[in-house]
């Protein structure tokens, strides 16, 4: 059975710092991107950042040089180090784990922002 579960969100002060954690399990193929996107109500869910099984990496415009993605291949493991945080970001935030022709996303963890 498939789990992708989220971790680390929560409520910050703008300016503050949250990392967020994913763990995926249960997966058989290998996971070549993991990434993190977010939501609000009544919008789109957008991509904030994904990460290739060989590191690299793609950001929202919008969190260029405030987050940063990681992961650890061995652990199926992907991690959202989130710094300088502006109320604008507070949002669902999911984590998706793709194989070669599927997609694994996990319930969604809060992160709220308070100006």
């Amino acid at each position: 059975q498939v789990h992708v579960v989220e971790s680390g969100g929560g409520l910050v002060q703008a300016g503050g710092s949250l990392r967020l954690s994913c763990a995926a399990s249960g997966i058989i193929f290998s996971i070549n991107v993991m990434g993190w996107y977010r939501q609000t109500p009544g919008k789109q869910r957008e991509l904030v950042a994904n990460i290739s099984r060989g590191g690299s990496t793609n950001y929202a415009d919008s969190v260029k040089g405030r987050f940063t993605i990681s992961r650890d291949n061995a652990k199926n493991t992907v991690y959202l180090k989130m710094n300088s945080l502006k109320p604008e970001d507070t949002a669902v935030y999911y984590c998706k784990s793709s194989t070669s022709g599927t997609d694994y996303w996990g319930q969604g963890t809060q992160v709220t922002v308070s100006s």
